[in-house]
């Protein structure tokens, strides 16, 4: 009876110890790399796969209109998306991706509002403290002739009070961009990119 509890006792010890060991493994930090165009999105909410595609169908979409084809690329100038959502999204990020994608293309030059001052401010201490073969000429920034301007909407609709066992969740992406002539106010292009996201979701074991 003795011998038969030590052994038992044994047993209980190395399984004890090869579960605590599992254990441990199980809470180590893992780090991998991921595509992010590839990981599938857990909730209907927007997110990196919106942000890619939006960006990349919106950019596809101007570049397949004459503006695109002109023999000089054209310059314009990123002016902001508007966020007409409910959620605090990111839309500078989705404007960068567009016109990225646009510059990337050879098709479009591009001019950055936001860099503005500190080019003003350069070339200001050039011109106060370098030599005149160092220093950039003043005055001749190129001004753009186009404008993009655009929105990102957001519709969430959720299923009603019906026998189901899941809970359905669709949410509705309207990305509009405009390419406005600076000199004459009248748009040149107009693009709008609809993208729908349902998740389901277990009504009941979540």
């Amino acid at each position: 009876m003795h011998k038969s509890l030590l052994v038992l006792s044994k047993t209980v010890f190395t399984v004890s110890v090869i579960a605590l060991m599992s254990g441990c493994a199980a809470f180590r930090i893992a780090i991998d790399e991921r595509d992010p165009s590839q990981k599938g999105g857990l909730t209907a909410e927007y997110d990196q796969q919106d942000l890619l595609q939006l960006g990349k169908s919106m950019s596809e979409a101007i570049l397949g209109t004459p503006l695109a084809a002109e023999s000089k690329p054209p310059i314009i100038v990123e002016l902001g998306i508007q966020n007409r959502t409910q959620e605090h999204l990111d839309t500078k990020a989705l404007a960068d991706t567009i016109t990225t994608k646009l510059l990337d293309s050879g098709k479009f030059q591009l001019v950055d509002s936001g860099t503005r001052d500190a080019l003003l401010k350069e070339q200001g201490y050039q011109l106060a403290n370098c030599t005149p073969d160092t220093q950039a000429k003043i005055g001749r920034q190129l001004g753009a002739r186009y404008m993009l301007t655009g929105a990102l909407t957001e519709i969430e609709t959720q299923s009603g009070r019906q026998v189901r066992v899941s809970k359905q969740q669709d949410v509705y992406f309207q990305l509009t961009v405009k390419v406005t002539d600076v000199e004459t106010g009248l748009v040149k292009v107009s693009k709008q990119i609809d993208r729908l996201r349902r998740a389901s979701k277990p009504i009941i074991g979540w």
